[in-house]
């Protein structure tokens, strides 16, 4: 909107500026409105979040839309994303203020809905990034099949960013490093530069929010923040130009929250306990069964997500 009114370089000062400040705004203002979180009865220390204001993905969500729309060029594409990811948002922020937890598998149809139309929306506008690269060889796929592969990606990331969120500013900060390796990728390939600048936009609204989430917390971003994350954070692979990116940019937070769904799956329909001596989440089991501390888990966590990326983007590069 305002893009093509001010010159780019104090545009960009006042995305800066003004987005982590109206955040911080309306956190304030939506934290009297906002549900209490109950507890958590099989997560480590699950207990310690109770009574602390929940669903904080309302506001910073509704914040990055907002200002998505003032500072950087609006299309259609865009506009479908912004809808898919607010409601993404709104269905966590219901199961949030819900008195009874939603149905798993109520959860798992609405995510899986919105993730088929958020791949349907990407292939339709980006045709020439549906291939598959791998070690220099390049696998175009079927507009149809690429959609339905993008639909189970988009799924595994909203549930692995939610099932990851169980530690003060874990989920914030480890997705932000997976947000700028993805935007990396892009500026490297000569990408998308108006979604780098929307990565940006998304990482300045959990600024404010990490301020309040950082040990010990205030705020959570509750289903409402998380589910959001996780949406944006596969759309942000798929820019990439190559969806086996998601092994490497977002190793950590995959193997951290796909792998309780993985040990549950198997043992429900399997019957199978192939994974019994590690605790699910990932990160529940280095502070339960190795001693770890949230700020150790925190630190070699994000430390490894690091290295990987790092390794990725020369890899990339050379």
């Amino acid at each position: 909107m305002l893009s093509s009114l001010i010159p780019e370089k104090i545009l960009g000062i006042a995305a800066l500026i003004c987005t982590p400040v109206l955040c911080a705004v309306l956190l304030k203002l939506f934290s009297r409105f906002l549900p209490k979180d109950k507890g958590r009865e099989f997560a480590v220390d699950g207990s310690k979040s109770t009574g602390k204001i929940r669903g904080a993905g309302l506001a910073f969500i509704c914040v990055f839309i907002i200002c998505s729309l003032l500072f950087v060029p609006v299309t259609l594409e865009y506009g479908i994303y912004y809808a898919l990811i607010f409601a993404e948002m709104l269905s966590g922020y219901l199961d949030d203020r819900a008195d009874k937890p939603w149905n798993e598998y109520k959860k798992g149809l609405l995510d899986l809905l919105i993730s088929a139309a958020a791949s349907v929306c990407f292939v339709y506008f980006n045709k020439a990034l549906t291939s598959i690269s791998f070690f220099g060889l390049t696998l175009r796929i079927p507009a149809v099949v690429f959609v339905i592969i993008c639909t189970i990606l988009i799924w595994m990331l909203i549930n692995a960013v939610n099932c990851s969120d169980g530690i003060d500013g874990f989920s914030s900060v480890l997705t932000s490093i997976s947000y700028i390796s993805a935007a990396l990728v892009i500026y490297l390939k000569g990408g998308d530069r108006n979604f780098i600048s929307l990565t940006a936009l998304m990482i300045l609204v959990l600024l404010p929010y990490l301020w309040k989430n950082s040990e010990p917390s205030t705020m959570l971003m509750g289903d409402a923040g998380s589910r959001a994350l996780g949406i944006f954070l596969a759309l942000a692979i798929m820019k990439t130009g190559n969806i086996l990116l998601v092994i490497p940019l977002c190793f950590v937070i995959c193997l951290d929250g796909l792998l309780g769904i993985a040990k549950v799956s198997i043992i429900r329909f399997l019957h199978l306990n192939v994974m019994k001596n590690i605790r699910t989440p990932l990160h529940d089991h280095f502070r339960k069964n190795k001693g770890n501390s949230n700020s150790q888990v925190i630190y070699r966590f994000c430390i490894a997500q690091i290295i990987i990326s790092a390794v990725t983007l020369f890899a990339l590069k050379a």
